[in-house]
């Protein structure tokens, strides 16, 4: 089904081999990528250290009020570049009063003042608009959410956090070395029944732990592209994050010229293909044909397995999950999975079908041939089915597909992102909610194990999970049913968008005043960096790989996203709760020696290295955050915002799961010191490591950096790292965070 070569291979011809071609290595092949093609149109640095300029951008209401607070407090005067605010991630309406419209309203009076272009609530996924309006072939687009991936459609999408598109805004670069591309190299053709989950939960299976494609690009072709509608091409695509991958790009044909000509933009598309004798750093052959409908269990995408197997083996592989569970959670809460088999047969308790991966026009069209005369029952198991915009929802009501998923007992819901970050439709506790949706983490269906609640979401397809509620709940595979499928030509209404759309890209009026409501505050005085800090573990997670969702959660958490101090309560909340108490008193010590108290803990601590008189002048006392491998997931700045806000200052790992996640670090001023592979970090919570002349190692590019760990059994030698620092991240570093990295440049 799926073969990985982590090794080079070229491209001749059309198909892949080792030897390489006449006159050509490696270097001069890795220009014959798509890829570098966009790449290199789009680069203003030198071809190994990329300075990289987008085309477009695109931010939810998660983020859309911080990225445009951090750069108002930078000098923003007008958006240089088109920039869309969708607001499909409007979370917990009910929640906080009137905070959550009041953060629509402030992304609205923005879209005018600076020249944006505002989605409203529930038109459009980011995604989805993104994909109808904004992608174009041999373009790139940033956006402020982990899933931004438009490479089926040509456009290599690169999500990140919000730092990085304020300095897109303020018209500086995204840097990055330059990445290695992996072939993804396609055959075949799907059988009925399977979906595009499916074949993108068998690529994460296939690459995820192993990290064959970690900061990499995806490069897709080979014959089995053809056989792929361009919807089902981008709910392969959209997948790819959960790779680890840095972004994607596909070859493009007449279907992806089609989609163009369908949504009014015939002049985005051009043919992408690689030139021959292309270079790829390894390859992954996926045959279409042998791909079998899958089930990706908690906690994770990558957790997969073929639904057979799956049911074959499900009263171990669910005692598994429970197993998990105990060793994330401990005794909070007594996961019960096991109890889902019933003879031969398991059963779920809830089916979504939401979101930029789930909600697809494809998708729903074939859910609902699938239920069509059918019945989802009258037990426990309900289906939602959440299109991914207005157009599609027009769409699908046009043809009849809506009017078979309500005759059948679904519910139709309005665009949204929240069942894939657990703001609505929280499952029961002990609850197993089979959703196609892009992921699965652990509390991210939005319960709360500190309150004793649990509940787990298991990935499948659409087809399988419309095949699953015709069972009244009982997993099924959808090749499993007799249906046949037909395919629906998609007709776009751009009027629709017209009507409620504000497009003021071009348009900025800086006489236009932000309409702001009591939760939006700016964010709080930040310190540059001083010449030694002190640093308290204030948490120490152990886990294989800790998730932005783990330290700051979704769901209720983001109701205050335009809050700083009040968004930093929910850090760590579901992992360590208590986190944000002990933050909170490193920070007070840090507060008392700023003011020329220096409490005798600091001095204590700092006396078993030195002067602790003279020391304490020039050494932050700060909190820290070790974990094996954080970061994986949602591109939130948040992630670490919430830590530097607390005062926080850095994180300590062997290494950080995504890029995203370590220059949000960066751009909020934390430092992301690395550990050598099997170095042993014995620590524990309020152990203090102390880093002597560490402005100066940063400042000057210092990649190791001795440091010293107090304990209460004594002081021990370590050496931390901080590796790869471009020049303007070394200042971001130097100066505090990016704000006052800016403002400094402003005053200069």
């Amino acid at each position: 089904m799926i073969e990985v070569k982590n090794h080079g291979v070229y491209l001749v011809g059309g198909k892949p081999q080792e030897a390489a071609p006449a006159g050509l290595n490696p270097e001069q092949g890795r220009q014959n990528t798509i890829a570098y093609s966009i790449l290199n149109a789009h680069n203003i640095g030198d071809s190994k250290k990329m300075r990289i300029k987008f085309d477009s951008l695109a931010s939810h209401d998660i983020t859309y009020v911080g990225i445009i607070q951090t750069a108002r407090a930078s000098g923003l005067k007008e958006f240089p570049i088109p920039y869309a605010m969708t607001n499909c991630h409007n979370s917990l309406c009910a929640v906080g009063g009137t905070i959550n419209e009041d953060d629509h309203v402030f992304g609205l009076s923005a879209a005018k003042k600076y020249g944006g272009i505002f989605v409203p609530t529930n038109q459009s996924v980011i995604h989805s608009y993104a994909r109808e309006a904004m992608a174009k072939c041999g373009d790139m687009l940033l956006g402020s959410d982990s899933h931004t991936r438009y490479g089926a459609l040509g456009t290599m999408g690169v999500g990140e956090g919000g730092g990085e598109l304020v300095k897109q805004l303020l018209s500086n670069t995204y840097d990055i070395n330059a990445p290695e591309v992996v072939l993804v190299y396609l055959t075949g053709a799907p059988k009925k029944g399977v979906g595009p989950h499916d074949v993108a939960l068998s690529l994460v299976k296939a690459t995820f732990k192993s990290g064959v494609v970690k900061n990499k690009v995806l490069e897709f072709t080979g014959p089995g592209i053809n056989s792929l509608p361009a919807d089902y091409r981008n709910g392969i695509d959209v997948m790819t994050t959960e790779t680890t991958c840095l972004t994607s790009i596909w070859e493009t044909d007449k279907e992806i010229e089609k989609f163009y000509k369908i949504h009014g933009r015939p002049e985005a598309y051009k043919k992408l293909q690689p030139k021959d004798g292309a270079y790829y750093d390894a390859m992954i052959t996926i045959d279409l044909s042998k791909v079998e409908p899958m089930i990706a269990l908690p906690f994770h995408p990558s957790n997969a397995y073929t639904i057979a197997e799956f049911k074959a083996n499900a009263k171990e592989l669910l005692k598994a999950v429970e197993e998990d569970a105990k060793a994330t959670f401990g005794s909070k809460v007594d996961l019960k999975l096991t109890n889902k088999v019933v003879g031969k047969d398991v059963y779920g308790d809830q089916g979504i079908i939401a979101g930029c991966s789930g909600g697809l026009f494809d998708n729903i069209v074939e859910a609902a041939q699938i239920l069509d005369g059918g019945s989802t029952g009258n037990n426990y198991f309900g289906l939602s089915v959440y299109p991914t915009s207005i157009p599609v929802s027009l769409e699908l009501t046009r043809i009849g597909a809506i009017e078979k998923l309500l005759a059948a007992g679904a519910i139709i819901k309005p665009s949204f992102c929240g069942p894939c970050f657990g703001a609505g439709d929280v499952p029961a506790n002990n609850g197993l909610s089979l959703r196609h949706v892009t992921r699965n983490f652990p509390n991210r269906e939005g319960s709360k194990p500190s309150d004793g609640q649990v509940a787990t979401v298991a990935l499948m397809d659409a087809r399988s999970i419309a095949a699953t509620a015709l069972n009244g709940g009982k997993i099924t595979a959808a090749t499993e049913i007799d249906y046949e499928p037909k395919h629906s030509e998609y007709v776009f209404d751009k009027a629709v968008y017209d009507r409620r759309i504000y497009y003021g890209y071009g348009k900025a009026n800086p006489n236009e005043e932000l309409k702001y409501g009591p939760n939006i505050t700016d964010w709080p005085k930040m310190y540059d960096l001083t010449d030694n800090i002190l640093l308290k573990l204030a948490a120490v997670v152990r886990d294989e790989v800790t998730t932005t969702d783990e330290l700051i959660p979704s769901g209720e958490a983001a109701s205050y996203r335009s809050n700083p101090m009040r968004l930093a309560e929910f850090t760590l909340s579901r992992r360590v709760p208590e986190y944000v108490g002990r933050a909170k008193e490193i920070k007070a010590l840090d507060e008392s020696r700023r003011a020329g108290k220096v409490p005798a803990e600091i001095t204590e601590a700092l006396a078993k290295i030195g002067n602790a008189a003279e020391l304490a002048k020039n050494t932050t006392v700060a909190s820290c955050v070790f974990a094996n491998k954080p970061g994986d997931g949602s591109a939130r700045e948040q992630a670490a915002s919430c830590q530097k806000v607390l005062g926080g200052l850095a994180n300590i790992c062997y290494e950080y799961a995504t890029k995203r996640y370590r220059s949000n670090c960066i751009n909020w001023g934390i430092i992301p010191f690395t550990l050598a592979k099997g170095a042993k970090f014995d620590y524990n919570e309020n152990d203090y490591v102390f880093v002597p002349n560490v402005r100066e190692a940063i400042a000057n590019g210092k990649e190791e950096i001795p440091a010293k760990v107090i304990t209460k059994n004594g002081v021990h030698d370590i050496t931390l790292y901080c590796a790869g620092l471009t020049p303007d991240e070394k200042e971001i570093l130097v100066e505090g965070c990016l704000m006052n990295f800016y403002a400094a440049k402003l005053i200069k």
